[in-house]
């Protein structure tokens, strides 16, 4: 612990001299005060001073992700600790185990039930690939001994397509199931659940856990719908997936070509306050293109044409409105209060994207335009372009991809206690 050092000065020794003019005593008194701050200065930056020595002279290169390869090159911007990350991804990728509990193909509810066949489509495609690639991939395990983590492979989307479940059924299913995997089986009840997790990208996942409320305090939730504000979701136990249209392409052709003459875009169904909001405020200016009807131009058109998207929450705090601008190359404003953001313990949001809450739609131009008139904007966009390849899901997963991020957040809450294997 660094000494304390303190000052005396004993002016009592002074009063025997005979005085000294008023001018002369000011002087003194202003030379001794900045010795004094010298002093304490040179003492209390000693330790920075050699903190810097050995993490900034012999630290080794930042990480990031180039977004045309899969590589590893310098750059920490848009991490919190690249270093970190891309050390411990590696860990994840030798060691990561996931036991998935089974079933019989001719079950009555087999097709809610991993492994999920179908083409993943439509708004909630994350949760299908997911379940997809999981399946298939080598972080799967037959001996539950060895898993870190246990996976409860019911489809939300499944279920809610089912005509025998259905909405209204889904938290009666999921009290069923969970009640034959805690008897059937002893792994949830060595842990109490909290080394397993299930996944959900539609909202109605919010709901699905109101007659299973273990699975709901307990499990990891890896879900789109990750606000902090909505009961059952819990911060740091619970983790963001980002929900994301499935693409035929990897790029737009003329991603990096294109001119991005206007502001701001947004188009979506007015369906809460805060796109009404936006639309009253902004649907008639020139620079913010704000609608809420049917767009006659081609979406992905209208999102190459502009610096930044607008992600404005709906029923939800997410939409896919985030995986759109990245993918057309523009950068997302997110306007959502209370929005865990997909991946924030890896990934530095204020690096590549705007995040405002509602309350700051009336300000929106103003926000904008000041971060393009003191060109922050490409570096935002520069930065948005690095991490691209995390909001990409792909049939066969590649590294630090969506399915392989959504993993390391798993990774991050894996259960560190040792369970003594069962004999």
């Amino acid at each position: 612990m660094a000494k304390t050092t303190y000052v005396n000065l004993k002016l009592g020794q002074m009063r025997s001299k005979p005085p000294k003019s008023r001018k002369w005593t000011a002087l003194s008194w202003m030379i001794s005060f900045v010795l004094v701050l010298s002093v304490l200065s040179f003492l209390g930056n000693l330790s920075s001073a050699s903190l810097y020595l050995l993490t900034d002279v012999f630290a080794k290169p930042r990480c990031t992700i180039n977004p045309r390869v899969n590589l590893i090159t310098n750059n920490n911007m848009v991490y919190h600790d690249g270093d970190l990350f891309l050390e411990d991804y590696k860990e994840m990728k030798n060691r990561f185990k996931i036991y998935i509990y089974p079933h019989e193909p001719d079950e009555p509810f087999a097709n809610v039930l991993l492994p999920v066949e179908k083409a993943p489509e439509g708004n909630y495609a994350s949760e299908h690939y997911f379940n997809m690639v999981l399946s298939k991939s080598g972080f799967v395990t037959d001996d539950p001994n060895a898993a870190h983590l246990f996976y409860l492979p019911f489809s939300i989307v499944g279920l809610r397509n089912d005509p025998r479940i259905g909405v209204r059924g889904i938290p009666d299913f999921v009290r069923d199931y969970m009640w034959n995997v805690s008897h059937e089986y002893p792994y949830w009840n060595r842990s109490g659940g909290t080394d397993h997790f299930y996944v959900a990208c539609h909202s109605i996942g919010q709901s699905a856990m109101n007659k299973a409320s273990q699975v709901k305090f307990n499990s990891i939730q890896l879900v789109c719908t990750s606000s902090y504000h909505i009961a059952g979701y819990i911060s740091h136990k619970d983790a963001g997936m980002p929900q994301i249209w499935p693409r035929d392409e990897e790029d737009p052709p003329n991603l990096l070509s294109s001119k991005r003459t206007r502001l701001a875009f947004f188009a979506g169904a007015i369906n809460c306050e805060a796109r009404r909001e936006l639309v009253k405020v902004w649907g008639n200016d020139t620079e913010i293109f704000a609608n809420g009807g049917h767009l006659e131009t081609p979406y992905g058109d209208e999102m190459l044409k502009s610096k930044f998207c607008l992600h404005v929450r709906g029923y939800g705090v997410n939409t896919a409105r985030i995986g759109d601008a990245m993918y057309y190359g523009c950068v997302p404003v997110i306007i959502a209060d209370h929005y865990a953001l997909p991946f924030a313990d890896v990934l530095d949001w204020s690096s590549f994207s705007v995040v405002v809450t509602t309350s700051d739609i009336p300000l929106l131009k103003k926000i904008l335009k000041s971060i393009v008139d003191s060109k922050e904007y490409h570096k935002l966009r520069d930065n948005m372009l690095n991490v691209r390849k995390h909001f990409q899901w792909h049939p066969s997963p590649i590294d630090y991809d969506a399915f392989h991020m959504a993993l390391y957040e798993l990774w991050l809450r894996r259960n560190y206690l040792r369970l003594r294997p069962f004999s």
